[in-house]
């Protein structure tokens, strides 16, 4: 029989907590929001105009395009907010020395990173059907902000939960290497994923075959010849997060392991079938929301493996 201590700390912030983890579940769906934008062809529906849409505040009588960029647009909006109130909340209910405290102004500070890149995008130009090398390169940054931002906040309710003081964060031995190769090597798969999918949305194939073409003919535009980066980094990032699963499983984390070889597996039937059906809109959205949520439980294990708790506050995790 084991017992659950749970520290005062803990207790307090059990609201704060699940707030925390409301946040990272709006903030994907920003992310998924982005995504339909991108899927079909809404980056321009506010024109070349940030932070107004068409140069003005609300848009009058919107196109689609137009509405489904503003709303992103919107969303980006309310994310800064209840960021910004999860940062003011962690620093009023935690004292100095938690790490949840420097994990939330991280996420402040990579949101707005997020805010600035998504303008560079607009102003740019790098929207709908540009093809350009600089646009690959910008979403590349982008994205990986994203998955930052994202990871960010998941650590802040990680850390909120568990409750652990900064100097109980270390990234030193061999488990904080493999994590941090494991980590790096699914952002990878992320963002060549992203720019697989922007590859499918401006160069739509007839059938697998024409798609398999495209990929192999040395004339293809540069996102298409990249879409192979994607599988190859998805099979190598694979192998380093089965090290870790098995790692957390001799730590007492089976649960989380268990979840995150499910949703692992769930991701590859999801890429094989996106690549089958030619990766219609709804199949990319579904793929992307599989990928956050592996992400978020991901990072969850590898937070859990590198700085494990107090064993009397996760006996039963």
């Amino acid at each position: 029989m084991t017992t659950t201590t749970i520290s005062p700390v803990r207790r307090a912030t059990k609201g704060l907590e699940l707030f925390a983890w409301i946040v990272v579940a709006y903030n994907t769906l920003v992310v998924l929001w982005g995504a339909l934008v991108r899927a079909t062809g809404s980056g321009a529906g506010c024109g070349n105009h940030w932070p107004l849409c068409n140069g003005q505040v609300i848009p009058l009588a919107p196109r689609v395009d137009t509405i489904i960029e503003f709303t992103h647009r919107m969303m980006t909006g309310g994310a800064g907010f209840i960021v910004l109130a999860l940062l003011i909340w962690v620093f009023r209910a935690m004292a100095k020395g938690y790490a949840a405290r420097p994990a939330a102004v991280i996420s402040g500070i990579l949101l707005l990173n997020e805010a600035l890149l998504g303008a560079l995008l607009v102003k740019l130009g790098y929207v709908t059907g540009n093809q350009s090398v600089g646009r690959v390169i910008m979403l590349s940054i982008h994205l990986s902000n994203t998955l930052f931002l994202v990871g960010a906040l998941v650590l802040t309710a990680v850390l909120i939960g568990t409750g652990q003081k900064t100097h109980e964060i270390s990234m030193r031995g061999a488990k904080a290497v493999w994590a941090i190769v494991g980590l790096a090597a699914t952002v990878v798969v992320g963002v060549s994923g992203s720019l697989a999918a922007l590859g499918d949305t401006l160069f739509p194939a007839s059938s697998l075959r024409a798609s398999l073409e495209q990929d192999l003919s040395s004339s293809s535009p540069v996102l298409l010849r990249l879409r192979g980066v994607h599988p190859v980094s998805a099979i190598i990032a694979a192998a380093f997060v089965i090290w870790l699963v098995a790692q957390a499983r001799h730590a007492g984390a089976g649960k989380l392991a268990n979840a995150v070889v499910a949703l692992l597996a769930i991701q590859f039937g999801l890429g094989l079938l996106d690549v089958a059906l030619l990766a219609p809109t709804w199949m990319q959205i579904l793929h992307l929301l599989g990928a956050d949520l592996y992400w978020i439980v991901l990072l969850m294990l590898a937070a859990r493996l590198v700085w494990p708790p107090e064993k009397t506050t996760l006996q039963n995790a």
